[in-house]
């Protein structure tokens, strides 16, 4: 029986989902902008606020959706995972409350200390704003400030990399943040891991690598992700054995302790001389990371849908290692191409996006690269840009350095009036990555 999925969200990552998903199944989408990539995919599109949780039953309602992936975390935050599974219609992301390991930053803190998960911060929660000034003056080291709630990847002020003590004071006092959270500034090299989780079973991805910074050389500000880039295996040139397993340690953890968590768990680490530390985790895909790992993902992602969907709780074994119980979770194969992700994006982004400005997209120039539309709007005359990252372009390789030449050969796509990071992925990147992680630990 063909399986009827519902997808909500609008954005690159919700493109890479459905095109995971779009041969196998009916695939009916819902979301506040009209992504043409996967208006294309789907049997229906309806334009709905991604936070709108009766809106979004009523149309998985009308579709009879069989089961819903969530994209957005606004949309775990606002619920709907809540509301469609009430509604009797499976959605493969978390409930609210599971989501605040996400949505809740200081919570997702306290979290970590209480159920013991490793790789935890020095940290500090405030809602009195004088009180957090006066720990940022007393803090013997720099600080990472972080705002509670969501703030699309782009609130983190690092003392000592992007702020001053004074500066970081100055946001503290000034933005309208109810809470901040203080944490020790980690140092070393970010990374990401993305498993699939249900009935206490996870499977986990290709570690990832983001670039936040605006501009190349890692300078600028922060931004929801620039380009992102992993290897021909589960590992990144920079780490070193034992790494990997070590942060699949710490989701795992994660899931024993939230049993009830469904959907993707998305650890970002950062490798420091002691080995990975959380930086945080997110409650769905990563944007850009889902699209490098759903591309090299050979396993059905329909069937790890379904699989969460219908699977028993796992079994451990006598060893304590996880075994499959009945429908658990399918274990996952990959193509063992390496991937590099770049984005395109409106000029002036973050700080002063040029939204609402028409743009051209030459899809025949994208070559053999896998093209993903994010933030755009698809109106009757053309493609418009809105106030976040417009497209993607994936290059896939044997190598990182293949794939970073053909993501760079299909951005030929890019009009006028965006703008790129293209040093992602490249080999002098990279080695300066590996260079770095070799000082640290000598």
């Amino acid at each position: 029986m063909t399986e009827t999925v519902l997808l909500l969200g609008g954005g690159g990552r919700e493109h890479a989902i459905a095109r995971a998903v779009a041969d196998d199944c009916a695939l009916y989408a819902c979301a506040s902008v009209r992504n043409p990539g996967i208006r294309r995919l789907a049997d229906g599109f309806e334009a709905i606020e991604e936070t709108d949780a009766a809106a979004v039953v009523d149309y998985a309602t009308a579709v009879d959706a069989d089961l819903a992936v969530i994209g957005p975390e606004a949309a775990l935050e606002a619920g709907v995972a809540d509301a469609l599974d009430e509604a009797g219609v499976y959605a493969f992301g978390p409930r609210a409350a599971a989501a605040r390991i996400e949505t809740d930053k200081a919570y997702q803190r306290e979290f970590m200390t209480e159920e013991a998960i490793p790789g935890c911060p020095d940290y500090a929660v405030f809602d009195d704003t004088a009180a957090a000034c006066e720990y940022v003056d007393a803090y013997d080291g720099d600080l990472a400030v972080k705002p509670a709630g969501l703030t699309g990847g782009k609130g983190v002020k690092v003392i000592g990399d992007q702020v001053t003590a004074a500066e970081a004071k100055a946001y503290i006092r000034e933005s309208d943040h109810e809470r901040v959270v203080l944490e020790e500034r980690l140092v070393g090299e970010e990374f990401t891991i993305q498993a699939f989780v249900a009935n206490g079973d996870l499977r986990t991805t290709p570690a990832v690598q983001d670039h936040k910074r605006a501009y190349e050389g890692d300078e600028g500000p922060n931004t929801g992700g620039m380009g992102s880039y992993s290897d021909t295996d589960l590992s990144l040139p920079f780490m070193a054995e034992g790494d990997y397993a070590a942060a699949v340690d710490v989701l795992a953890a994660v899931v024993d302790a939230l049993p009830d968590y469904k959907g993707v768990l998305y650890g970002q680490f950062m490798l420091t001389d002691e080995g990975p530390k959380v930086v945080e985790f997110n409650a769905r895909f990563g944007d850009p990371e889902a699209m490098n790992t759903l591309p090299v993902l050979e396993t059905p992602f329909i069937e790890v849908l379904t699989a969460a969907r219908d699977g028993d709780s796992e079994a451990q074994g006598a060893s304590g290692s996880r075994t499959q119980s009945g429908d658990a979770l399918p274990d996952l194969a990959f193509s063992g191409e390496a991937t590099v992700c770049k984005y395109a994006v409106p000029d002036g982004y973050p700080v002063d996006p040029d939204a609402g400005a028409k743009i051209a997209v030459d899809e025949e120039s994208v070559g053999d690269a896998l093209l993903y539309y994010a933030s755009v709007d698809e109106r009757d005359d053309g493609l418009y840009t809105t106030t976040s990252r417009s497209f993607a372009v994936v290059g896939r390789g044997d190598s990182i350095a293949a794939a970073e030449r053909q993501a760079e050969a299909g951005l030929s796509a890019a009009g006028d009036g965006l703008r790129i990071r293209h040093d992602v992925g490249t080999a002098d990147l990279v080695e300066r990555r590996v260079e770095h992680m070799n000082e640290l630990r000598e």
